[in-house]
């Protein structure tokens, strides 16, 4: 079997492994496979090819990883997740919302609610705007 297949078949298992950790390590090397690929379609010996898996690995690794890492894992302030993106939206009252039971509509979800202050009520019909939510319940006022 040629050396070139080898380091395809090398950086596919490489790539495969990256699927099941998502740590961007397997990645890296994968790209190193493809390095020594190169080495071995253009007719470089054993040794070069490993040589150029080595570099390359350990180049994508260190210089990389790192900026991809950080894209993924860093967000700005104004990127919203989770239940977050709720607060600031509307809903409809499906079942008369007080300081202490309730229900509202956001689409096609239903929501445990509450008033955020004490002594409102929205009867069902109303439409509310979501100001806080706390686990399974969102704290609604006047839209």
């Amino acid at each position: 079997m040629a050396a070139w297949v080898l380091w395809l078949i090398a950086a596919g298992l490489f790539t495969a492994g990256e699927v099941a950790s998502l740590d961007l390590v397997l990645l890296m090397l994968a790209g190193g496979a493809v390095g020594g690929m190169g080495v071995a379609l253009l007719g470089g010996e054993v040794w070069v090819q490993l040589l150029a898996f080595v570099v390359v690995s350990l180049g994508l690794l260190l210089v990389v990883r790192p900026v991809a890492k950080r894209h993924l894992t860093q967000r700005t302030p104004e990127q919203i997740d989770g239940v977050e993106v709720y607060v600031g939206r509307t809903a409809e009252v499906s079942e008369r919302v007080t300081g202490t039971s309730g229900q509202v509509r956001m689409g096609h979800d239903e929501w445990s609610a509450r008033t955020q202050l004490d002594g409102e009520a929205y009867d069902v019909g109303q439409v509310v705007r979501i100001v806080q939510i706390e686990g399974p319940i969102a704290y609604v006022s006047r839209a």
